[in-house]
């Protein structure tokens, strides 16, 4: 990371630039889910749980910044849907129940994150080329962004 010339005011300033343009792209993509058979909620926890397999469910309240009740129900209502499902810990610890995507969880999310692919694709696919490369050229940045 480079140590950057920008003030705050600046900083500032970009921000409130910024946010209403991610906050309707935000919208737009998550909108753009046809029937929704999954709230915003389970779909972000479903990758989650994804990208961590066998996460327990207190960790994963953690992570998510949820009360360790409230991410029980969620995980229940999942299981129940077939999303999810509960295992034994690795560790060999009876108390503790890591949590996997299923195949039906995982087949879910990725034609969601295949739907919001194509529609960024088809929107970005409209821009002028050097608006493609003003984003092209964000990208790293972006990347680097911890709010």
């Amino acid at each position: 990371m480079t140590i950057s010339s920008t003030t705050p005011n600046d900083a500032l300033a970009l921000a409130e630039q910024l946010r209403p343009a991610l906050r309707r792209l935000y919208r737009q993509l998550r909108s753009d889910t046809g029937s929704e058979t999954i709230s915003p909620l389970h779909s972000q926890l479903l990758v989650v749980i994804d990208e961590h397999p066998g996460i327990g469910v207190g960790e994963l309240a953690q992570l998510e910044k949820l009360r360790s009740p409230t991410m029980s129900g969620h995980i229940k209502s999942m299981v129940t849907a077939g999303w999810v499902k509960r295992m034994d810990a690795a560790s060999g610890d009876g108390r503790r129940v890591g949590l996997a995507i299923t195949t039906s969880g995982r087949a879910l999310i990725h034609a969601k994150r295949k739907q919001r692919t194509d529609r960024l694709a088809q929107a970005l696919a409209r821009l002028s080329p050097e608006s493609l490369d003003a984003i092209r050229s964000a990208i790293p940045a972006l990347n680097e962004l911890d709010a």
